[in-house]
């Protein structure tokens, strides 16, 4: 994104056009607190802050919040014990309503997804009052967008939840999982004529922003829970046959400054420090994934918490199937972690198998793990000269294009009818990045462990594959005991004390 666009979400948020008190606690009467101030509802970039305060929502996602989506799946663990007790048992399945993480996801995002309707409200007033149509109605629309991706996220994670299509806080309602996703799909089948038929790369308002592929990407993703596969291969189709994505050629630099805004990026979460040693700075904290002890090439490049880990059976798959490019990128290796894998039988591994990256940082043995996650660092001779804190300045990548090729495929494999090629053209089509060889007449499981090499580590993909499949053995790993009663995380403690619309849902079902 460029610089002038970061200052102008900055400067427009900073104004207040319209925001929501994200701190305020819930109670009874009202449980998610709004606050506007004056607007003046004929001013075309009053309705631009709107929708700017949407993207800006999204954008503030906390450190602990993604990784306790992801920390379940086979293919991540949590770091260490201690002083994220909570953050480790939610890993192995023991879960306790009181830890404070469960609050903030629910809270946090919950509070987002109002914010994001009640502009939604505002925006169609900014209509009524003569500002274009069409523009307003493209702004809604990314907006329902921003607000179904969300909420899709918050029910996988918990389960039946809020459905919030109102700022009218009397006319939210508690709906089961599979109506939410259902939800979601006719929220995008709206979506999707009023948004830009162009790569997010290329807006030139908002670039990364919102198009109608993301809306096609999120309906494909809500009716993958639903397994409703033929929905799934019309999404995704739409996105394929579009021709306007397309592979990045560099899978190590994807996920660091080179991969910012590719093509490949269906959605990401835009931050920069402006090309600056100091001052403004719009980042996230990716402290919580990095290792805790390394050596950097840059002298003065801060080390991270060491909580996010790959897992050994991870590992072990890839080694198992000779990746090499996905490996080098995924997993970041201490010489502890090197010495366990010899020990159980690997001891011919690859050479990019080092504690020390192609980018020159050392990654030291530490306390909290044996391994670190590669898609979440930034070596530290990409940083911004100056800047020393862990993967500052790195865009967060949410979807990508290789997962709705992916996602086709396993439709295909199911019986869906696809117009997007065959489900051995999207396969072969990551593979091929990934220097794996072509497969012919692709199978269900092929995909699952396509998806398995090439989206570890992100949004809890793997997890949730998991369980709507049922596949309870394979989260049965390393000591772990995983049934489909602990598929969802249970309600926060807190949310239950406070939200009258909750606690009358838990107590009639």
């Amino acid at each position: 994104m460029k610089k002038n666009m970061i200052l102008r979400v900055v400067f427009l948020l900073t104004s207040s056009v319209l925001f929501l008190n994200c701190s305020d606690k819930l109670n009874e009467e009202q449980e998610l607190v709004v606050i506007q101030g004056d607007i003046d509802y004929t001013s075309a970039e009053g309705a631009q802050g709107a929708l700017i305060g949407a993207y800006r929502a999204f954008q503030s996602v906390g450190w602990e919040q993604i990784p306790l989506i992801s920390v379940r799946g086979d293919d991540v663990n949590s770091g260490g014990k201690g002083d994220q007790q909570g953050f480790a048992d939610t890993d192995s399945f023991i879960y306790d309503n009181n830890y404070w993480m469960y609050n903030s996801l629910w809270q946090s995002w919950f509070q987002d997804v109002l914010q994001i309707t009640v502009q939604i409200d505002q925006l169609k007033a900014f209509k009524e009052n003569g500002v274009d149509a069409k523009l307003i109605d493209q702004y809604i629309a990314e907006c329902k967008t921003l607000r179904a991706f969300v909420t899709l996220q918050l029910s996988k994670v918990f389960g039946d939840v809020y459905k919030i299509d109102t700022p009218d806080q009397t006319q939210i309602e508690v709906l089961p999982k599979d109506e939410i996703m259902q939800w979601i799909s006719e929220q995008m089948d709206e979506a999707v004529p009023n948004l830009l038929d162009v790569n997010p790369a290329l807006r030139g308002d908002i670039p990364g922003g919102i198009t109608k592929y993301t809306a096609y990407t999120v309906k494909a993703m809500a009716n993958l829970e639903l397994k409703n596969y033929q929905a799934v291969a019309d999404a995704a189709g739409e996105v394929i046959k579009s021709n306007k994505f397309e592979l990045y050629n560099d899978f190590y630099n994807l996920f660091k400054i080179p991969g910012k805004l590719a093509k490949e990026n269906i959605l990401e979460i835009q931050y920069s420090d402006f090309g600056q040693s100091s001052g403004e700075n719009v980042g996230h904290l990716y402290a919580f994934y990095g290792s805790q002890n390394w050596t950097p090439a840059v002298a003065g490049a801060t080390s991270g918490w060491g909580f996010y880990e790959p897992s050994k059976k991870f590992i072990k798959f890839m080694l198992d199937r000779n990746e090499t490019v996905r490996l080098e990128t995924s997993v970041l290796f201490t010489d502890a972690g090197i010495d366990e894998l010899i020990a159980d039988g690997y001891t011919s591994l690859p050479s990019f198998v080092s504690n020390t990256t192609r980018d020159g940082d050392r990654i030291n043995n530490y306390s909290r793990a044996l391994f670190a996650s590669g898609k979440h660092y930034l070596p530290s001779v990409q940083l911004t000269p100056g800047r020393t804190s862990y993967g500052t300045n790195k865009n967060y990548t949410v979807i990508r294009y290789s997962e709705v090729l992916l996602m086709y495929a396993e439709a295909l494999t199911r019986g869906a009818n696809g117009t997007a090629g065959t489900a051995d053209q999207a396969v072969n089509t990551v593979r091929l990045r990934a220097k794996m060889g072509t497969l012919s007449g692709v199978t269900t499981q092929d995909v699952l462990d396509e998806k398995f090499a090439e989206l570890a580590m992100e949004w809890g993909i793997r997890y949730y594959d998991m369980v709507r499949l049922e596949k309870v053995n394979e989260l049965n790993y390393e000591g772990r005991s995983f049934t489909m009663e602990k598929r969802f995380l249970p309600y926060p403690q807190a949310q239950i004390d406070q939200s009258f619309i909750l606690r009358d849902y838990i107590n009639n079902n």
